[in-house]
């Protein structure tokens, strides 16, 4: 009797589905913090669509690009809204990221056994980084001829071999067409890397299963994914849409620097180049530091110290709520990094040089200092209380 394969594959399918969505054990006390993992997906499908779209109708010619952009305003139909769903689509993608960063530090989400999905999360966001940076320069505005040249300028800080890269990447001695379709190429390519990434985000996010805000890992209080979690989800979706909207169809260009709508001119620099806002805060730390090379390496190190955290940190307890020193550390950090944020966007000015400068110092004490050492202090207070009970 021949072998049905289509029947073998669906009944394949339909078990996937059961055991990793329908019936996923998901623990019961997951609060709405936990559905920013769900909507950077989306925001990753959003862009992705959006840009297969806006690139149909892109140029990718320095002599075009501007005018294609503009024809996709002005006389695609739709092609506005396209255009501002990709444009702030990034922020939001940047916005959803952040906070579940920033909600994977608090409920110490890095802690073992998930430090492998802590390091593919931190990946995804390099090439995340990477994706913004190369589709800023796409509009060929002021300040994406100049953010492409100051960015990929500091390549020459690589002793010997800087100067070589920095024209391979260029295609030449300066930016221009070259660089302009080689930025397109790669910024076309690297979302579906991250797709790529993502499926392995979520097959470790599978193995080894969601981290509850308790802080247990027994599995007593799971409950199925389904429906549970997925009404949940779609709820919180709802709202980040009404978010998304509200920046789209009133704010469409508060997120956007006002100078990339003038045409980029290489024989005028504009009188403050600033990255887009989620950059903001590890250009603070690279203006902070006063030599080039120190000053790069800081940037760099800023975001790569992420993979540092599941190996030096020392405490036994995730949530960062049972952990009163931890918290404030924690509190004080996100203001840290909000002040970077704002420092960013100020003219080199010796006052605001020195904010930075003090910034960037507690930025980094926070994870190579004071995640070590709080951890192991707070274990020896646990420790002495129960010896002395």
């Amino acid at each position: 009797m021949p072998l049905n394969l289509t029947r073998i594959n669906r009944s394949y399918l339909f078990a996937f589905i059961d055991s990793h969505i329908i019936h996923y054990p998901t623990p019961i006390s997951l609060t709405y913090a936990w559905s920013f993992g769900s909507l950077a997906g989306i925001c990753l499908v959003i862009q992705m669509l959006s840009g297969i779209f806006l690139a149909m109708h892109y140029t990718p010619n320095i002599d075009m690009a501007f005018s294609s952009v503009e024809h996709i305003m002005r006389d695609v139909q739709n092609g506005w809204l396209i255009r501002y769903i990709h444009a702030n689509g990034a922020s939001m993608f940047f916005i959803v990221v952040y906070a579940h960063i920033c909600r994977g530090l608090y409920y110490g989400s890095y802690m073992e056994p998930r430090e492998l999905l802590w390091c593919s999360g931190v990946i995804i966001f390099l090439l995340m980084m990477g994706t913004a940076f190369t589709g800023y320069v796409l509009p060929w505005g002021q300040m994406s001829f100049w953010g492409a040249t100051v960015i990929t300028s500091m390549v020459t800080a690589i002793p010997v071999a800087g100067q070589p890269i920095v024209q391979w990447l260029w295609g030449g001695y300066t930016v221009g067409n070259p660089t302009l379709n080689r930025f397109f190429s790669i910024h076309f390519v690297l979302p579906f890397v991250i797709a790529g990434l993502t499926l392995v985000h979520l097959a470790l996010l599978h193995k080894e299963g969601s981290n509850s805000p308790v802080g247990s890992d027994t599995g007593v209080d799971d409950v199925p994914f389904y429906p549970y979690f997925v009404s949940k989800d779609v709820f919180a979706f709802a709202c980040f849409l009404l978010f998304f909207a509200t920046f789209v169809f009133y704010f469409p260009n508060v997120l956007n620097h006002p100078d990339n709508y003038i045409p980029a001119d290489p024989l005028q620099t504009p009188a403050h180049v600033v990255p887009e806002w989620y950059f903001l805060p590890y250009y603070a730390i690279l203006r902070s530091i006063p030599h080039k090379v120190g000053g790069i390496i800081a940037m760099g190190g800023s975001i790569l110290i992420l993979l540092l955290i599941p190996f030096i940190n020392t405490s036994e307890i995730r949530n960062t709520t049972y952990r009163p020193i931890f918290k404030f550390c924690f509190w004080f950090f996100i203001a840290d990094f909000i002040i970077l944020m704002w420092i960013g966007q100020k003219p080199v000015k010796d006052t605001f040089i020195l904010v930075g400068q003090i910034a960037t110092v507690y930025y980094f004490a926070f994870f190579l200092i004071l995640i070590p050492i709080i951890g192991k202090v707070e274990s020896a207070l646990v420790h002495y209380k129960l010896d002395s009970d």
